[in-house]
């Protein structure tokens, strides 16, 4: 009686936590970093990642970020046009941040560090956390 009783009390509790069909899938994570013009063909193998913000005087911001080529080829004299917004904007809110960017050469499947300083009336303290940030970017060169 006392195996029954275990058996059962068993059978209960992994019948109460198998999970049900119904169950709320978790959303899929999308890139935060879009080309505003992806008709370029470069701009579909180009990502940006890893922004970081310091402030580099009154006025002045230094924005790191990685560029990422995916494509198996060498992409040389990449030029960018960057935005900066935060996750909560409306599409037609200006950006917090817009800026050029250039890099000189990046190899296939290669990530380069780019800084670039921007001028703003902010505060690195009152910029949001990089995880509030989203950026998009068109590509300017090559065409």
């Amino acid at each position: 009686m006392r195996q029954t009783f275990g058996f059962l009390l068993v059978a209960i509790l992994l019948t109460g936590c198998s999970s049900s069909s119904d169950a709320p899938k978790p959303k899929a994570n999308t890139a935060l970093v879009t080309a505003s013009n992806p008709n370029n063909p470069v701009a579909k193998f180009i990502e940006l990642v890893g922004f970081r913000i310091a402030e580099k005087g009154p006025g002045k911001l230094a924005i790191t970020f990685g560029v990422v080529n995916h494509s198996d080829a060498d992409i040389g004299d990449l030029g960018l046009n960057v935005n900066i917004r935060t996750t909560a904007s409306k599409p037609d809110d200006p950006p917090l941040f817009s800026f050029a960017a250039k890099v000189p050469s990046i190899g296939p499947n290669e990530l380069k560090d780019v800084t670039v300083e921007t001028s703003t009336k902010l505060r690195v303290y009152e910029v949001p956390d990089w995880q509030f940030l989203k950026a998009d970017f068109s590509v300017t060169s090559p065409q």
